[in-house]
């Protein structure tokens, strides 16, 4: 037991297991020779010509031919590789190629449309960016063609540089797929031939000079003033993150997962990436989510490890074809993000016979603080989100800093080995979240029971969780008030049956201005991401505020919930 004595603190424990004190580059060679011929990754598309199955000693050799190209094309160590990408196999090659040679991944949401990107690029001082033309309608390299004009300047983007007067920091934009047509952007084949003339002793001189502690990531996550910040994570902490979650969680040398979940965020880089890695299982990728498909590779890959944020698990659980597939090799669903009703724990086990395992975490701690052993009941599972992982000390504090009794709401604070490094070039916004004793504030309200067992309550932020993907109502606000008709902006939560939240904008426009909700809405869709665009919008004379004139977000929220309640009422009436 490591509560201290009645009060919400949780004092690491290392549960039998040391850290680990290596590299991704290590890791990744080690298993290589380890287990050379075992399925690494899998993608199993033949509908798109997309059908490679690749073991360890066949990946490290791919990711160290990406590696060299990195090299031959000037990346240096420290320099940011950002990718904008699906869950394409490129992507995961980029992500074991580019800390191996000590340079920092970027990882860019493919939500993000222009001005976002624009601002990615400029704070993170990208080197080298690698993205896919379009997803979805959202055409990433005419963007970037917009953005930097000068890339049709290059004749030969493998021997020239870009020389951007917007993006100092930028050198080349390198395009997955045919690049043929598009002035100044390199492919992706060509960054992998560049590479052959780099030796292996080259290779092997900069992965020596790579630390357990260096920076191997950038991810970008939103904050309530609306600005993006940059969380700068390292080899140790992704490494030994993903290994004792799945030491919780019970993964085991051979397992096989299908998933989903975005390369772009830690869940898919982190759990799913290095979770599989650094306990030897098989990636069983999905490129983007789709319930049929997904239903399809469990039982044709035999999966034993499903990962899905709760909206995932209901479609695949409630898709009409859904009883035609053999999922009984399922033996771990791991999912988080929401609280999951335990009539869904149910089902899961019902109808997957898997165990779930539901955990909790955040970008800036790499990412997993919590986890429940798959044994918990679904009581637990559905009102907590664990205990704390080993070598991970959890406290619970109020406004004044100090400790409260145990079942006591207060501010959720974390400290160890995956705390992040700091927020890129944000000194000021670092010190906000990590204190001097090396707490990470995580801005979530929060109790422990004297188990150990964390329940988040609330969140001090705001934050807004829709369907696992963050959003945060100031950076909602922030571009809604930017149109010239709006005067003011509130944006907040209400339940969502199947994505668990949504957000509802609260709109007041200004005097002598007029917009409709479509409108507004296909504004927001035009620019800016999706998950991000309000579900509902209303238009208000003015909004509830407290004497000190602050506007009280929870009358608004309640109001809404209400109505919507009301009008479902009168249908069933």
């Amino acid at each position: 037991m490591s509560i201290q004595a009645n009060r919400s603190e949780w004092t690491p424990e290392s549960e039998g297991h040391a850290l680990l004190d290596i590299t991704l580059g290590t890791l990744i060679d080690r298993q290589a020779e380890a287990l050379a011929d075992q399925d690494a990754v899998v993608y199993r598309y033949p509908e798109i010509d997309l059908d490679l199955r690749l073991g360890f000693r066949q990946l490290r050799d791919r990711v160290n031919a990406v590696a060299k190209g990195l090299i031959a094309l000037g990346v240096g160590a420290g320099d940011k590789v950002a990718v904008l990408a699906t869950n394409v196999p490129e992507w995961l090659l980029l992500e074991l190629a580019v800390p191996k040679i000590g340079a920092v991944l970027v990882t860019v949401n493919t939500n993000f449309r222009r001005s976002e990107l624009d601002y990615l690029l400029r704070q993170a001082e990208v080197h080298t960016l690698v993205l896919i033309a379009e997803h979805r309608g959202n055409r990433y390299a005419d963007t970037v063609a917009q953005l930097v004009p000068e890339l049709a300047s290059l004749a030969d983007p493998v021997r020239a540089a870009i020389a951007s007067r917007d993006f100092p920091q930028l050198r080349r934009a390198v395009l997955i797929g045919d690049a043929a047509g598009r002035p100044g952007l390199m492919s992706f084949d060509q960054l992998v031939d560049a590479g052959a003339a780099v030796s292996d002793a080259a290779l092997g001189d900069r992965q020596a000079a790579v630390q357990p502690d260096d920076v191997s990531q950038i991810q970008f996550t939103s904050g309530t003033t609306g600005a993006p910040k940059g969380a700068m994570i390292t080899h140790r902490g992704t490494i030994n993150n993903a290994r004792l979650f799945g030491l919780r969680a019970g993964f085991r040398q051979g397992d096989r997962m299908v998933t989903a979940m975005p390369f772009f965020h830690t869940a898919g880089n982190v759990l799913d990436v290095l979770g599989l890695m650094v306990h030897g299982g098989t990636l069983v990728k999905a490129i983007q989510f789709e319930p049929l498909k997904m239903l399809e590779l469990v039982q044709q890959e035999r999966a034993t490890i499903l990962h899905g944020v709760p909206t995932m698990l209901i479609a695949m659980l409630q898709h009409p074809q859904a009883a035609e597939f053999d999922c009984s090799s399922l033996r771990l669903v791991i999912s988080g993000g929401t609280p999951i009703p335990v009539p869904v724990l149910e089902q899961v086990k019902a109808q997957f016979g898997a165990d779930p395992v539901i955990g909790f975490g955040m970008t800036e701690a790499s990412p997993m603080v919590t986890a429940t052993p798959a044994s918990d009941s679904f009581d637990l599972k559905s009102a907590t989100v664990g205990r704390p992982l080993p070598h991970v000390g959890v406290k619970i504090v109020d406004t004044e800093g100090a400790t409260v009794p145990l079942d006591q709401p207060g501010e959720l604070l974390v400290r160890g080995f995956g705390v992040m490094k700091g927020y890129f070039k944000m000194p000021d916004k670092t010190a906000e979240a990590i204190d001097a004793d090396g707490w990470l504030h995580s801005g979530d309200l929060a109790t422990m029971d004297s188990a150990g067992y964390i329940r988040i309550v609330g969140r001090i932020k705001d934050m807004i969780i829709r369907g696992g993907e963050n959003i945060y109502p100031a950076e909602v606000e922030t571009f809604l008030m930017r149109h010239p008709a709006i005067r003011q902006a509130q944006v907040v939560g209400i339940p969502d049956p199947y994505m668990g939240e949504e957000a509802a904008a609260f709109i007041q426009l200004r005097e002598g201005h007029s917009v409709t909700e479509d409108a507004l809405r296909q504004h927001c869709r035009a620019n800016m991401a999706r998950h991000k665009l309000p579900k509902v919008f209303r238009f208000v004379d003015d909004f509830p505020t407290t004497p000190s004139g602050k506007v009280r977000k929870f009358e608004l929220r309640d109001q809404l919930v209400a109505e919507t309640r009301g009008t479902q009422e009168d249908k069933h009436g």
